[in-house]
């Protein structure tokens, strides 16, 4: 029996390290794309990063790309006292950490710490990287962020709120939902909002907008030209620049009064 009842549930308690990698994309003609991944990384796990293979690539503890300039075994990732480590496992290709290389090719490098939003490169391109697997591995690193995925994140509520009252369905939950999916829209996901006040998903219009530099709303049919001046004069700002009026669902939701000392003062 354990000395210290509370310690097992204090152990549970505690923070698992998150790590979210996604593609870091500085040209968008040239790097590689990859579906983001999500790990939660304990004390005592390794992430083993490496070549994609059928055999790997649904371990949780396994990070797989499609591009054979990284090796199959190219580095390790984990985590100790909540902090991130990464090493360089004798790749060929080399782990490059905000640029720099850490070890020379074949070697074994030395632990090197990771934080939020560093840069990770894994090989170099081959060929001129023209085909996507013959492309180096770009991605940036998201530690610990998992709050700004609450859906009680205040600015997440207030920003959702700003487009409810943008477009007509403000206020009315039954209406929040895309016209062309038929599902809810809510915070955290990519929102397109039409010059007439109309919003859907982003990934459910995309395929209207890329066919050319003009936008017809499936719901009004209203045209707009997504290539037209955004230049406002001063009069228009002052329209613009005015605080929306929340839906009366998330009004209750705003900040409390200031403290009694200061409305006095005021």
């Amino acid at each position: 029996m354990s000395e210290n009842p509370g310690s097992d549930s204090e152990c549970s308690n505690q923070r698992v390290p998150h790590l979210r990698i996604v593609p870091h994309i500085v040209d968008v003609r040239k790097d590689l794309y990859f579906e983001v991944m999500d790990r939660e990384v304990v004390e005592n796990t390794r992430l083993k990063v490496g070549r994609f293979t059928e055999k790997v690539s649904q371990q949780m503890n396994r990070i797989a790309f499609k591009s054979k300039v990284v090796s199959r075994s190219h580095a390790e990732v984990w985590t100790e006292n909540g902090q991130f480590f990464i090493q360089d496992t004798k790749s060929s290709s080399g782990t490059f950490l905000n640029h720099m290389r850490l070890s020379p090719p074949g070697m074994e490098s030395r632990p090197h710490p990771l934080h939020d939003g560093d840069i990770l490169q894994l090989g170099v391109d081959y060929q001129g990287g023209v085909q996507d697997i013959y492309k180096c591995v770009k991605i940036r690193l998201e530690i610990d962020r998992k709050w700004q995925r609450n859906k009680e994140n205040p600015f997440r509520q207030q920003v959702m709120a700003n487009i409810q009252n943008a477009y007509h369905a403000a206020g009315d939950s039954s209406n929040n939902e895309c016209c062309i999916c038929l599902y809810q829209m809510v915070a955290f996901q990519a929102l397109f909002l039409a010059p007439c006040s109309h919003c859907f998903h982003y990934k459910c219009v995309k395929p209207l907008l890329f066919t050319s530099t003009g936008f017809n709303c499936p719901l009004c049919r209203t045209y707009a030209d997504l290539e037209a001046s955004v230049t406002i004069d001063e009069n228009e700002m002052d329209i613009d620049m005015k605080p929306p009026v929340l839906p009366p669902a998330l009004q209750k939701q705003q900040l409390p009064p200031p403290p009694a000392e200061h409305a006095a003062a005021a």
